[in-house]
């Protein structure tokens, strides 16, 4: 199946979700459905390599169908992106048959994963079993998707090398527990609340490695995720854009009435609205190429392996960071304008057209695009590129 067929079938999925996407985010329940139609739908195992019996698709395909999910659902798109970057992850450890066996058996059994690694927070300790292995305590204030995860990417430090390591646990295991206390203005059905790790314990086996250092030859390389994470949200948030237009759009087609000093009959036919219209679109276009632009970067970056060059990173962080700058600002943009669009009936609850704003401005705050554009800035006026830093 090419990727037009797999776009196809994101586009169904989609549509699914666009039917009660206002009833169920105003719910705000563990997206639980959610995740059993993407597992239903076999996007879940879209970028498993075919060997391994998966469907063997490219970031670009991936990256396509992310943006038709998410226009429908920001938050099931947020959530199926981190799932593709959590698999790929294992991929860049040094244990290539464990990736496999559980690469192989995501497939067999439609395991959708998450993560528990937020850079901002060390607040997992890992402390060496008897006989091999470790104990996992602490607690992490979000981790988007564990709660209804089948297993976990999870980081945490190991105070006798004082290094980080990752490692791999299923989401139920013992010893965990999700608070479920996100109730965050936006991004309602991600299931991104705390989670709390009391004598979890985690085999060598399921031990990926440990976090290099910022010199290491494979540096570059080894710092891909935070940038695919970056990418992943640009992504959304454009969705977000998209979505705010198409649902608008779709009111003032059938709904809104036109403003008595146009002098037209129909709010379609008002000029003002029309370019209004055709503006957010032009601009949502060259957001979209802007991110297949990183996206296809990150996708050279990602062959190169551990060849990948500290200059070469920072390029593909350069890009990356632009991205994400024009796609923050213009997805808050376009959810807000929206609304001089509609009219003031759109306002209703009912149309749920708040739910794009409301999105948009909760994941912009994931990582303040003023940081970005410093970066960028920087490059322009010094030639400095970017360097790892965890979040870039």
């Amino acid at each position: 199946m090419g990727r037009q067929r797999w776009v196809g079938v994101a586009r169904g999925v989609a549509d699914r979700l666009a039917g009660d996407a206002v009833e169920r985010e105003g719910k705000g329940a563990e997206p639980l459905p959610e995740i059993a139609l993407l597992r239903e739908s076999g996007l879940l195992a879209l970028t498993a390599p075919a060997g391994l019996g998966g469907h063997g698709q490219d970031w670009a395909t991936a990256h396509a169908v992310l943006a038709e999910v998410a226009a429908a659902d920001a938050s099931v798109g947020h959530l199926l992106g981190y799932h593709y970057l959590h698999l790929w992850r294992l991929w860049l450890f040094d244990v290539p048959e464990r990736a496999a066996e559980l690469v192989r058996a995501t497939v067999e059994h439609g395991w959708f994963w998450a993560g528990v690694a937020n850079p901002r927070d060390d607040a997992l300790v890992l402390t060496d079993a008897p006989g091999g292995g470790f104990t996992v305590d602490g607690r992490k204030f979000f981790a988007t998707g564990a709660s209804v995860a089948d297993r976990l990417v999870v980081s945490g430090v190991h105070p006798p090398t004082g290094g980080k390591l990752t490692f791999v646990v299923d989401a139920g295991a013992p010893g965990i527990r999700y608070l479920g206390d996100w109730d965050n203005l936006g991004q309602r059905m991600s299931a991104s609340g705390g989670v709390d790790f009391r004598g979890v314990a985690v085999p060598a086996r399921d031990v990926l490695g440990a976090q290099p250092a910022h010199d290491a030859p494979t540096a570059p390389r080894d710092s891909l995720p935070a940038l695919g994470f970056q990418l992943v949200l640009s992504r959304v948030l454009a969705a977000v854009g998209r979505g705010a237009l198409g649902t608008a759009a779709d009111y003032t087609r059938t709904q809104s009435r036109a403003w008595p000093a146009a002098g037209v009959e129909r709010a379609v036919e008002d000029p003002h609205v029309l370019a209004a219209y055709g503006g957010l679109s032009a601009r949502l276009d060259a957001a979209d190429l802007l991110v297949d632009a990183a996206t296809a970067a990150f996708a050279e970056a990602d062959l190169a392996g551990a060849a990948l060059t500290a200059g070469a990173r920072g390029e593909l962080a350069l890009r990356v960071s632009a991205a994400k700058v024009v796609t923050a600002d213009l997805a808050v943009e376009v959810a807000n304008r929206v609304f001089e669009l509609t009219g003031a009936r759109a306002t209703s609850a009912r149309v749920g057209l708040d739910r794009f704003w409301r999105n948009a401005r909760t994941l912009t705050l994931h990582d303040p695009t003023v940081y970005k554009a410093t970066e960028l800035g920087r490059h322009l006026l010094t030639g400095e590129l970017p360097v790892p830093d965890g979040y870039s």
